[in-house]
């Protein structure tokens, strides 16, 4: 049983450190795309529509790179919830199975009591559209 736990406890500093330093290389990252878009707008010296394209491109490269990041995590803490549960669900023993009822053999009587058959109207038919339609002048 201890062996178990030092595996658990293994694997969740494991997840601990990866998710640590995951987060770390995108915040790098990230500091390196917004100081070079900094750099360049310096260099640039107010050029306004060139500003504008490198200032998006920064933009957009820091948003791919987060966005990016945290999909794979997601998909990562899925995939290893899913394996989880589906080890546990194999592990976990399975109930037996219901017994079938037994019949008797004594014929039993309906609980409704029988009374008179009550006569019934047959329905009319509804009329058709030709029979519907107005008739010819």
């Amino acid at each position: 049983m201890s062996g178990d736990q030092d595996r658990v406890s293994q694997d969740v500093e494991l997840e601990k450190s990866r998710a640590r330093y995951g987060l770390l290389a995108v915040v790098i990252s990230n500091l390196a795309i917004a100081g070079i878009a900094l750099f360049g707008v310096w260099r640039l010296d107010g050029d306004t529509s060139v500003v504008i394209g490198v200032l998006t491109a920064a933009f957009t490269a820091v948003s791919s790179m987060t966005t990016a990041y945290l999909g794979i995590k997601a998909v990562s803490n899925t995939a290893k919830s899913i394996a989880s549960s589906a080890v546990a669900a194999a592990a976990a023993p399975t109930p037996p199975a219901p017994a079938t009822p037994t019949t008797s053999a004594t014929p039993t009587t309906p609980a409704t009591p029988t009374t008179a058959a009550t006569p019934t109207t047959a329905a009319t038919p509804a009329p058709t559209t030709a029979e519907t339609a107005a008739p010819p002048a």
